[in-house]
């Protein structure tokens, strides 16, 4: 099975990851596992003044922090995963990477903000499930 995990860091991540490790059976080494992370683009000013170069070793940076303890972690636990990071907004980012990636499964942790506080705050859960056509599996 071709498995999409979507990370960003938090300790959503954390709980993902750990599920994932209780629930061998399901998870084990025989998948193909990608690990994704999404980092929010900077303002095109903020681009411009900086320059290209610098942008895309902050984007770089940025990303390594949030991928090298999940692709440690992985190690640790013998799940050799490919690591890939894209800029955008997230919801959108991640179901559009899972659906063009042909991924039979998306996992990912969740804040669990409910109802109330997906309408008001937004939820990237709550955008990957509404324009992704591949299997989610959210985790709090």
């Amino acid at each position: 099975m071709k498995i999409l995990l979507a990370v960003d860091g938090s300790s959503y991540t954390k709980k993902m990851l750990a599920y994932l490790m209780t629930h061998d059976e399901l998870f084990g080494g025989h998948n193909d596992f990608t690990v994704l992370t999404v980092q929010p683009g900077l303002p095109p000013r903020a681009r411009v003044a900086v320059g290209k170069e610098i942008v895309d070793s902050y984007y770089l940076e940025e990303a390594e922090k949030v991928l090298a303890p999940v692709s440690k972690f992985l190690v640790h636990h013998h799940i050799n995963a490919k690591s890939t990071w894209k800029v955008g907004p997230a919801g959108e980012t991640i179901a559009k990477l899972a659906d063009a990636g042909k991924f039979d499964l998306l996992v990912m942790g969740s804040h669990g903000h409910g109802a109330l506080g997906n309408l008001v705050m937004g939820s990237v859960a709550t955008q990957v499930l509404a324009r992704s056509k591949v299997p989610v599996l959210l985790v709090r």
